[in-house]
């Protein structure tokens, strides 16, 4: 019975001595921690972050915002010097090749990174992909397939133009196209421009997918410049 009563007195003396966890508000997320060593992670996530502890790489956010992570900003206007230097920077940061003697489990975020930063990259350059980020950014759906905002005249260009592709190789002819085709994603280039730096994201949606129509045509005619 002694023997009982006294180690529930050390039990209750080790509680009462044990640091009390911080108390969170209402819906607040747990502070995040470093998975190696579980020291506290400061700063917001963004970019790829090493514990100020041990330096261990950690993971990447689940949905990280690409111009915030290319430290770019938010806008269709982008500075493609200043994006390749950051990809550069980045990818120095966390290439598979620097974490070859570290621990699997950050060899393996190293991995996700740096494809992270490859997606980020494209996804920025291009600009139809960045435009169609931006609608996604703005909850905005990018224009479908089926619909048909586009008009007459311009859907009826589409078609002389596959028509043209569908003929039996020509090198002048496909000349002519591959630079029909750039003037026209120039053109549109500088109209969804206009159209995000007035915030009309429905127009920009219109021109967007009159964008991924001339893509398309793209990839027709690199597939049909490939030798055969």
């Amino acid at each position: 019975m002694q023997a009982a009563l006294g180690r529930a007195r050390w039990a209750l003396r080790v509680c009462r001595a044990a640091p009390r966890p911080r108390r969170l508000g209402p819906g607040s997320p747990p502070a995040p921690r470093c998975w190696s060593c579980g020291s506290p992670l400061p700063g917001a996530e963004g970019p790829p972050r090493f514990c100020p502890g041990c330096q261990a790489l950690q993971p990447p956010a689940p949905r990280p915002d690409l111009f915030r992570l290319m430290d770019c900003d938010r806008s269709f206007r982008i500075d493609a010097q200043r994006l390749q230097r950051r990809f550069r920077s980045l990818q120095r940061a966390v290439h598979p090749d620097r974490f070859g003697q570290r621990p699997l489990k950050e060899q393996y975020y190293s991995e996700q990174h740096s494809s992270l930063i490859n997606k980020a990259y494209q996804t920025l350059l291009n600009p139809l992909s960045r435009g169609l980020y931006l609608l996604e950014l703005n909850g905005v759906e990018p224009a479908q397939e089926t619909d048909s905002d586009a008009d007459s005249a311009f859907l009826m260009e589409i078609m002389e133009i596959n028509e043209k592709l569908a003929e039996p190789k020509n090198e002048d002819s496909l000349e002519e196209i591959e630079t029909l085709i750039k003037v026209k994603q120039e053109e549109l280039t500088k109209e969804v421009t206009a159209a995000f730096e007035r915030d009309d994201l429905q127009e920009a949606k219109k021109l967007l997918a009159k964008m991924k129509y001339f893509a398309n045509l793209e990839d027709k005619l690199k597939k049909k410049k490939i030798p055969s």
